[in-house]
């Protein structure tokens, strides 16, 4: 496995591997101007349950998955002390050394350390990840993270 971090850690002389150069893609670049970059789109998950809105955030959350691909989610009702927290403990994940990492790579699963790859080619997006099923409910494997910190658990 390539790990993006490791990569990037050898610093400017570093050759990206082929698996994640996309040759049929022009490099994306944003102009120096004084115009401010679009703000990420926010949904407002309060609204789903208040009626009124309802239909107008589905059609906003559509589109911004359409068009954006991500979005920050406001009124969740999860503190702002349990976000802090998780933040910290996947920083910390991401801080370990890749050995330490790898012993959570779980070969033919979905979820795990790793890599993503896209489905344009078979190339490899430039992330290292950690995917966990954590809904529905029926989906979760605790089993295979009994190891993790449990703020990391599902």
């Amino acid at each position: 496995m390539i790990s993006v971090q490791e990569l990037v850690k050898l610093g400017p002389t570093m050759t990206i591997p082929q698996q994640f150069v996309r040759s049929n893609q022009e490099p994306s670049s944003l102009p120096f101007t004084s115009t401010p970059l679009p703000a990420t789109p926010t949904i407002d998950l309060s609204r789903f349950v208040s009626g009124d809105d309802r239909n107008l955030e589905l059609q906003k959350l559509h589109s911004t998955c359409k068009d954006w691909g991500l979005f920050q989610l406001v009124n969740h009702g999860v503190s702002s002390s349990v976000l802090e927290k998780l933040k910290h403990e996947v920083e910390e994940f991401y801080k370990l050394p890749l050995e330490e990492k790898m012993k959570y790579k779980r070969e033919g699963e979905r979820e795990g350390y790793g890599v993503r790859r896209t489905r344009e080619g078979g190339k490899l997006d430039w992330v290292d990840c950690f995917d966990i099923i954590a809904n529905p409910v029926h989906r979760r494997r605790p089993h295979l993270f009994i190891e993790l910190p449990s703020s990391l658990r599902p």
